[in-house]
């Protein structure tokens, strides 16, 4: 007899099949939105410990990734690696803040901001002098293979696992440092009053200098835990600097918390917007809601009131 078209799944197998997706989008865009995390809790910290945002930021990550690829390619275990990039992100944002930007801390603030764009532009530049300006594959610590029980395949890896647990415990330490610690208080002192902290007798200076060695390690850490999914080559953070600044803007520049929760936030509504609408239309996601909160609630979600000022 003829051919009969194709039977429809059954209820049941249909429900599965979308509940499993969107438990997939779902996990995929938590762990994206981590990875924005790493990159929101960088600019939170250069902000609250210098009132400036580091628009070179996802450079200097994408820098010493290329550092810690080379380390790792020449025989190192990759967890040297991963400390050299962390160092070396460490010592790249204390060394940018000492030659460049301390001689224009007194002038305007466009002076940094462009001051910023500038080094982003050399660093992207130098990269593929160096380096190469082809893309390349970056190693991970863990498998990066989905967990299997049984017979079923879990979405999630013990990659992502490792990018979660390592973006919260940098967010857990931020927190700490600035609200429960003496150093936090000295940094948040120089940046809201330079002027009083110096008659405090608070090394002004040194707290500026090492605000951008920590906001740069931390951005260290994001390219080391994007590197594996977006690959490597000279601006391939550029897009995840756009996304964690949305995500710092989302939760309020104040706010380790609100950033994460930002960036996490972000990465979801890409995730759903590329999974269940088109790939191309990823990024309206987060700008939409970008757009939103600015005209809601333009100081962020998290920020409730000022912050104490000393």
């Amino acid at each position: 007899g003829a051919a009969r078209g194709r039977r429809r799944a059954p209820p049941c197998v249909s429900g599965f099949l979308t509940v499993r997706l969107f438990v997939i989008y779902t996990v995929d865009g938590i762990t994206n939105g981590m990875v924005y995390a790493a990159v929101a809790l960088a600019l939170v910290m250069i902000w609250r410990a210098t009132r400036i945002i580091n628009y070179a930021q996802g450079a200097m990550a994408m820098f010493t990734t290329y550092i810690a690829l080379v380390v790792i390619r020449h025989g190192a275990p990759y967890w040297l690696g991963f400390l050299v990039a962390l160092a070396t992100g460490l010592v790249l944002g204390a060394v940018t803040q000492r030659l460049l930007v301390r001689p224009v801390e007194s002038r305007p603030p466009l002076n940094a901001v462009i001051l910023s764009l500038g080094v982003l532009i050399l660093l992207e530049a130098v990269a593929p002098m160096l380096f190469g300006g082809q893309t390349q594959s970056f190693p991970v610590p863990v498998s990066n293979i989905n967990f299997v029980v049984g017979t079923t395949s879990l979405p999630v890896s013990p990659f992502a696992v490792f990018t979660v647990g390592a973006v919260l415990i940098a967010m857990l330490l931020l927190f700490l440092v600035f609200q429960r610690t003496t150093l936090g208080l000295r940094m948040r002192a120089a940046a809201f009053n330079p002027e009083i902290a110096r008659i405090l007798g608070i090394r002004v200076g040194r707290m500026l200098t090492l605000g951008w060695g920590l906001a740069a390690l931390l951005g260290a850490l994001a390219g080391m835990l994007a590197a594996p999914a977006v690959y490597l080559y000279p601006s391939n953070m550029d897009e995840v600097l756009v996304f964690g600044f949305t995500g710092a803007i989302i939760g309020g520049l104040e706010s380790p918390v609100g950033a994460v929760t930002g960036a996490v936030g972000v990465g979801l509504a890409l995730s759903y917007v590329s999974g269940y609408i088109g790939a191309d239309l990823a990024p309206l996601g987060g700008f939409v809601i970008l757009i939103l909160v600015l005209m809601l609630r333009p100081q962020g979600l998290f920020s409730f009131g000022r912050q104490r000022q000393v």
